[in-house]
């Protein structure tokens, strides 16, 4: 599966992957003015364009990408084991995605909801699924 930026300066492909996924924690909504789509794209995407991705640390574990040239989110990239968590507007070439899981529901805004059925985590249970150490 290969997608890129608005202005084709990057382009990331990935395994095949259909499963989306909604964060709805503060970072996301404050990084795009809504929950952060994503699909999961593990330890081993290809990145072309590397030279025009900046990157801003925005935790202990994690980082957020995005195309110098023209502003796109790319991925958030947690640092223990690589995963990049890709952002699914990358992939515009008619692939339908599922949405599967939403994360940090309890930080969801009472402004928008969602009718699809997912899973759910709160804050707490990510923290204790997924934070290292």
């Amino acid at each position: 599966m290969q997608g890129s930026c608005l202005c084709g300066a990057v382009t990331i492909e990935t395994p095949d992957n259909t499963a989306m996924n909604a964060c709805h924690c503060g970072m996301c909504r404050r990084w795009g003015s809504g929950p952060y789509f994503c699909i999961h794209g593990g330890a081993d995407v290809q990145i072309s364009g590397a030279h025009n991705i900046s990157a801003f640390r925005s935790s202990e574990w994690a980082e957020r990408a995005f195309c110098k040239v023209c502003g796109t989110h790319l991925f958030y990239r947690y640092l223990p084991t690589n995963d990049h968590e890709l952002s699914v507007g990358l992939f515009q070439n008619g692939r339908e995605f599922q949405f599967m899981a939403q994360i940090f529901i309890d930080r969801k805004p009472a402004s928008y909801a969602f009718a699809n059925e997912t899973s759910n985590l709160t804050e707490a249970e990510v923290f204790a699924k997924y934070a290292p150490g």
